[in-house]
């Protein structure tokens, strides 16, 4: 899944930056991913660890990390719940198709016609599984989560969903296809959380804290409001052109507030390590960062650097780098 901030390319250089702090061997350790997004680091930890905490206040985050981290042992005849998915009817009368496809008459396109029948036929017969326990949540979450991620290759937009293309691109106009998500299974069990991280972190406790919060003003909720939309499937009035519905905006993409509420996670957080991932174009400095950090703590810093995210891939906008600077702050808390 293209996605704003991964850190699939940076996850060694995460990983190595945490085992020069803490050393190899983590398997007696609490790691805590409070703002895991898709759950690329929490998910490399997950088979090195003895628990990993995850956490993301989007809905679409957690059906993911519900399933790559939450699940840790083997499903049965998942693949034939694939096949029977796969060969469902489409309908024509879903939420998705009405109000995202050009064909159901909101004149948004951020799917094919045929895909959004397909997305709401798939979503609708999960539902009903679970719903009448024909199948339990473990298999609940591998499923939504798979149904994200192949509904998203499909997807016609520029890799987020803060607008749909005018025309249906190649990718979008091929049929979506139901691929598995697949999970490492291991022999620890996790937890997965779906709240505001300043109050989830008064709550929990660990070893590791990592942290990869919002960067700038772009809010989560509106670029990634659809993955919302298929995995809650509630009802809602969409709104304007894009169809979003109402959503939080984080105080971490707010100027005038991001310095409180970061300073407000890291007095509160009762972890011995805390590694902050952030870049040069966020809305703290490093100064700022430092500043706040080592009050609490011995404070160090390592960076690399790295290309950065571009939804607009056809060179719709022009980027003054290619490159961004990953930092990765470091915080032994005092007393935690």
């Amino acid at each position: 899944m293209n996605y704003i901030g991964s850190k699939y390319k940076l996850s060694n250089f995460i990983k190595s930056t945490v085992y020069s702090v803490v050393g190899n061997d983590l398997s007696n350790k609490i790691v805590c991913d409070i703002f895991a997004g898709t759950g690329i680091v929490g998910r490399s930890f997950k088979k090195e660890v003895k628990q990993v905490i995850a956490n993301d206040f989007e809905y679409y985050s957690y059906v993911l990390n519900r399933n790559y981290i939450g699940n840790h042992s083997v499903i049965e005849n998942t693949n034939v719940l694939i096949d029977e998915l796969n060969a469902l009817p489409s309908v024509d009368s879903g939420f998705i198709y009405r109000n995202y496809c050009l064909g159901g008459g909101s004149e948004r396109q951020y799917f094919s016609d045929n895909n959004g029948k397909m997305i709401d036929a798939i979503r609708q017969k999960i539902e009903q599984w679970h719903t009448s326990q024909q199948i339990q949540d473990g298999v609940y979450y591998f499923l939504l989560a798979s149904l994200l991620e192949s509904a998203d290759k499909v997807a016609n937009t520029a890799s987020v969903y803060g607008a749909y293309l005018k025309k249906i691109k190649p990718s979008a106009q091929k049929k979506m296809d139901l691929v598995p998500a697949v999970f490492d299974v291991n022999d620890n069990e996790h937890q997965v959380f779906n709240e505001d991280a300043n109050e989830l972190i008064t709550k929990i406790s660990g070893d590791i804290l990592y942290l990869d919060p919002p960067y700038n003003e772009r809010q989560y909720g509106a670029n990634y409001h659809l993955l919302n939309t298929i995995a809650k499937y509630d009802n809602f009035v969409p709104k304007g052109k894009t169809g979003l519905p109402n959503y939080k905006k984080s105080l971490y993409c707010s100027r005038k507030d991001v310095l409180h509420e970061f300073e407000e996670l890291i007095k509160n957080a009762q972890f011995q390590y805390i590694f902050l991932s952030y870049n040069n174009e966020g809305l703290m400095s490093v100064a700022d960062v430092r500043d706040i950090m080592q009050k609490y703590g011995k404070y160090d810093l390592a960076s690399t650097n790295y290309q950065r995210f571009k939804a607009d891939k056809d060179a719709n906008r022009i980027h003054k780098t290619n490159t961004t600077e990953e930092y990765v702050h470091i915080l032994e808390k005092t007393g935690a």
